[in-house]
């Protein structure tokens, strides 16, 4: 079975890390999160959160591409899972921003 290039990046950095694939996915999401508030002077958490999503469905759209050609179908649940740890911190984080912003509106 042949892999794309684009797993093996994803395999390469899995090696060079030692890292599990799951923890790939969260750190990649919290680094695109957090580099978007240090560049943006006016960021809003909420945008961060929507290219982070954007990032992260993009990359499962390329794994999807790759278990059709390599295993004949997709394991969606395997992408929900990425999505989902690649999204939890940029989500929470988010969350705390709008709960804080409405707090001190109040």
């Amino acid at each position: 079975m042949d892999t794309s290039t684009a797993q093996s990046i994803k395999l390469a950095i899995v090696s060079a890390t030692g890292l599990s694939k799951a923890a790939l996915h969260i750190y990649v999401g919290m680094a695109v999160y957090l580099i978007l508030i240090a560049i943006s002077r006016r960021f809003r958490p909420y945008i961060g959160w929507l290219v982070v999503f954007i990032i992260a469905c993009a990359g499962e759209w390329v794994d999807r591409r790759d278990d059709i050609e390599s295993l004949g179908y997709w394991r969606w649940q395997a992408s929900i899972h990425d999505v989902l740890n690649t999204m939890f911190w940029p989500t929470a984080l988010t969350l705390f921003w709008l709960l804080k912003c409405r707090n001190k509106q109040a």
